[in-house]
C-alpha cells in the first residue's frame, strides 16, 4: 500500500509540473492592453478648476466661448483603441481600461476644463511645438502641460512644482533656470519649454525608451531606477514596472496617452474649441534697466494684466534689469516699437517710486530746511516788539481733503486693478458704487474717493535781511525827534546827560555796520569762505536710473551746455548710462556767489553811506541847536547883568 501511495503522489507531481512548464508567461503586450487598476491616482491637473483658467487675461479678451453640447457622450474601447492607432504617433499609445478610464474623465466631468486647455493651446501650444522640433523630439510631447499644469504658467503643486512643465526648484536651477524673489523663469513659456524639451531629451538618452522618460519626468530617475531594479534589471517598459512605481506616476503615462487623444479628437464628443475674436501676435525687447510693470501700462496704456499674462516670469511686477543682465519683455508686437521710442518716459514715470536707493545718509531729515545761513553774518539785535531769530517757527497745517473721481472702466480692467491704480480698496469701491457682485463691464462708471492731503505752508518767523535791518532805524526816528525838541528848552546839564542816554540807546538798536570792527570781520569771513571754496574738490555725480542732464543740470543749479563741456560731449549728446560718473561744473555757482557778495557789498555800501549822511546831518543840525541855545544863553546873562547894575545905581 505505501509503494503504490508513493506511485501515485509521484505521478501527480510530475503532471503538476508539466502543465506549469506548457503554460505560457505574461507576455508585455497582455499587460499593456489588459492592465486594470481601480487605485490609480490622476495628476494634479485634473483638480484645477475652470473658473481659475477663466480668470486668463487671454480667455476673457481675446477668446469668445462656444456653447460644448449638454449631451455627454462616451466612447468605448474598441473606438478608443482605432482612433489612438489613426493617431499615428512618434511615441507608443496603447489603450487598456486604466487610459480608457481617464479619456472618460476628460469628457464627462471635466469637459469645461478641456475647452479651455484648448483655448490656451492655440496661444502657448505653437511655442511648445517650436522648442520641441528645435530639440528633434516628437510632437506628442507638447501635450505634457495638459497633464503637467492644465496649461496655466501661474501652477504650483503641492510639492512646490511651478509653472507650465512643473519644474522643481532644485530641477531648474541644475538646468540654469533663475529662480529668486523677482524672476521665476519656470513660468515663463519659452525658457521653461526649452529646458523642458532639453530635459526630456537627456531622459530618452539615458532609457532609449519614451515610456519610461516620461515617467522619469514625472517622479524623477531615482524612482524609475528603482523600479526596474525591483522588476528586474531587463525591463526596459512602463508597463513591466508598472507595479513598482509611485501611485502618481503609474496614472501619468496613461493621463498622457488619454490627453493625446481628448486634444486630437475633442469635437467628436461635443466639445468645443472657443473662437479667436483677434489674434495676439507677441514680440520681446531687451530690457536692461530696472522697470516696473506700472510704468510700461501707464505711458503705453496697456492694461497691466495683459503685461502680467505675457510675462509671468516676473513675480512682484518688477523686470530687474541692469546693464550686466538684461532681461526680456514680451508684448503686443505693436507696442514694442512704442516701448523703445518712450523708454526715458517709461523710466521717469514716477521714478522716485518704483527706483530703489542704492545709498541712504543716516539720520536724514527730509523736511529740514536746506538754507543755511551766509558765512560771515553777524547776528542782528532785535527790538523788544520782535521775536528772537532762533525762535521756532510755526507748524504746517495739515488738513484731509476727500475727492470724488469718476474713472471709466477700460479693456481688461477689474476691481483690484482699479483699486491699485488709485491705492485703495476694492471693498471701498463696491461700498461707493453699491456693488454687489465682484465684476465690472467695460465702459462702466464707478465713483473713486482720493484722499488729499493739503499742506498749508508755515509762516517763517525771520524776518528778512533787508527788513530786520530797517525796523530798528525807523523806530529810533521818532525817538532822535523827541530828543531835539526835548534839547531846546531843558538846561545844559540835563540836556547832556538826556544826549548821552538817547544816543546810547539808539546805539543799541542800531547795529554798527559802520564800524571799523565789523568791516575787518566781514572782509576776514569772505577770505576764509573763498579759500574754502578753493579747496573743495570737483563735484562728482553718479547717474541713477531715470536721470537725464536736464534733470541733473537743475538739480546742481548749471546748465546742460556747462555739463556737456565739463564732461567732454558732443554737441547734441545727452545719452547717459545708469552708475556713469559726471563732473558738475561749479564755476556758475562761484559767480552766483560772487554776484550775490557784490550786491551785498553795495548795500552795505549804501547803508554806510546813508549813515554818515545821517549822522554829519544829525550833528551839523546838534551844532546849529547847541549855537543858538549858546548865543540865548549869553544874551541872558548880558541881560541879567545889565539888569543888576541898574539896581546897584
Amino acid at each position: 500500500m505505501t509503494t503504490m501511495r508513493q506511485l501515485l503522489i509521484a505521478a501527480l507531481l510530475a503532471f503538476s509540473a508539466a502543465t506549469v512548464e506548457a503554460a505560457p508567461a505574461p507576455s508585455v503586450l497582455d499587460i499593456k492592453h489588459s492592465l486594470r487598476d481601480d487605485n490609480v491616482r490622476p495628476s494634479e491637473s485634473f483638480e484645477t478648476q475652470s473658473r481659475v483658467l477663466e480668470e486668463n487675461f487671454f480667455l476673457r479678451n481675446y477668446t469668445d466661448a462656444r456653447p460644448n453640447s449638454t449631451e455627454i457622450r462616451l466612447g468605448n474601447a474598441e473606438e478608443y483603441t482605432r482612433k489612438l492607432a489613426e493617431l499615428n504617433p512618434g511615441i507608443e499609445m496603447p489603450y487598456n481600461p486604466v487610459v480608457g478610464k481617464l479619456i472618460d474623465m476628460y469628457l464627462g466631468k471635466r469637459r469645461s476644463l478641456v475647452s479651455n486647455m484648448l483655448a490656451l493651446h492655440d496661444y502657448y501650444g505653437d511655442i511648445f511645438i517650436e522648442e520641441l522640433e528645435k530639440e528633434g523630439l516628437p510632437l506628442e510631447l507638447q501635450y505634457l502641460p495638459v497633464i503637467e499644469s492644465a496649461i496655466n504658467p501661474n501652477a504650483v503643486s503641492r510639492a512646490g512644482a511651478t509653472g507650465l512643465w512643473q519644474f522643481m526648484p532644485a530641477t531648474a536651477k541644475g538646468l540654469g533656470m533663475e529662480v529668486s524673489t523677482l524672476v521665476d523663469e519656470r513660468r515663463d513659456a519659452r525658457e521653461s519649454s526649452r529646458n523642458a524639451a532639453r530635459y526630456l531629451k537627456q531622459l530618452y538618452n539615458i532609457y532609449g525608451d519614451w515610456s519610461l522618460a516620461i515617467a522619469a519626468y514625472n517622479c524623477g530617475p531615482g524612482n524609475v531606477n528603482k523600479a526596474r531594479r525591483r522588476a528586474g534589471e531587463a525591463s526596459s517598459d512602463f508597463w513591466e514596472i508598472y507595479n513598482f512605481l509611485p501611485t502618481e506616476t503609474r496614472g501619468y503615462v496613461p493621463a498622457f496617452i488619454a490627453a493625446n487623444y481628448v486634444m486630437n479628437y475633442h469635437d467628436d464628443y461635443g466639445i468645443h474649441r472657443p473662437v479667436i475674436k483677434r489674434p495676439l501676435i507677441t514680440d520681446t525687447v531687451e530690457v536692461r534697466e530696472r522697470v516696473h510693470f506700472n510704468q510700461i501700462a501707464n505711458v503705453l496704456n496697456i492694461p497691466i494684466d495683459e503685461i502680467r499674462m505675457l510675462n509671468p516670469q516676473y513675480r512682484k511686477d518688477v523686470i530687474p534689469g541692469s546693464p550686466t543682465r538684461p532681461y526680456l519683455l514680451t508684448l503686443p508686437s505693436q507696442q514694442v516699437l512704442s516701448y523703445i521710442s518712450s523708454r526715458d518716459e517709461i523710466l521717469a514715470y514716477e521714478s522716485e517710486k518704483y527706483t530703489p536707493r542704492s545709498t541712504v545718509e543716516l539720520g536724514r531729515n527730509k523736511n529740514k530746511n536746506k538754507e543755511e545761513e551766509p558765512a560771515g553774518q553777524q547776528p542782528v539785535e532785535q527790538p523788544a516788539e520782535q521775536p528772537a531769530p532762533n525762535q521756532p517757527s510755526q507748524q504746517p497745517v495739515v488738513a484731509d481733503a476727500v475727492n470724488k473721481l469718476t474713472h471709466t472702466v477700460g479693456r481688461g480692467e477689474d476691481l483690484g486693478s482699479i483699486a491699485k491704480q488709485y491705492g485703495v480698496s476694492a471693498t471701498d469701491i463696491k461700498k461707493w458704487n453699491n456693488l454687489r457682485r465682484g465684476k465690472v463691464r467695460e465702459g462702466e462708471q464707478l465713483v473713486i474717493e482720493v484722499r488729499q492731503r493739503n499742506t498749508v505752508a508755515a509762516v517763517n518767523t525771520r524776518a528778512s535781511k533787508a527788513n530786520s535791518s530797517e525796523v530798528p532805524a525807523r523806530q529810533t526816528k521818532p525817538a532822535a525827534q523827541a530828543s531835539r525838541n526835548e534839547n531846546a528848552s531843558v538846561p545844559e546839564r540835563t540836556r547832556n546827560r538826556y544826549s548821552s542816554s538817547s544816543t546810547t540807546a539808539q546805539s543799541r538798536a542800531v547795529p554798527q555796520r559802520n564800524s571799523e570792527k565789523y568791516k575787518n570781520k566781514k572782509q576776514e569771513a569772505a577770505k576764509q569762505q573763498a579759500a574754502k571754496a578753493k579747496k573743495q574738490k570737483p563735484v562728482e555725480h553718479t547717474v541713477k536710473s531715470g536721470e537725464s542732464l536736464e534733470k541733473i543740470a537743475k538739480r546742481y543749479g548749471t546748465t546742460v551746455d556747462a555739463l556737456q563741456k565739463a564732461n567732454g560731449f558732443k554737441k547734441g549728446q545727452t545719452n547717459l548710462q545708469i552708475d556713469q560718473k559726471l563732473k558738475v561744473p561749479k564755476a556758475n555757482a562761484n559767480a552766483n556767489a560772487k554776484n550775490s557778495k557784490n550786491a551785498k557789498a553795495e548795500k552795505n555800501q549804501k547803508n554806510s553811506k546813508n549813515a554818515k549822511a545821517d549822522k554829519n546831518t544829525k550833528s551839523s543840525k546838534n551844532k546849529k541847536e547847541t549855537a543858538k541855545s549858546s548865543k540865548k544863553s549869553a544874551k541872558e546873562t548880558k541881560s541879567t547883568s545889565k539888569k543888576s547894575t541898574k539896581k546897584k545905581k
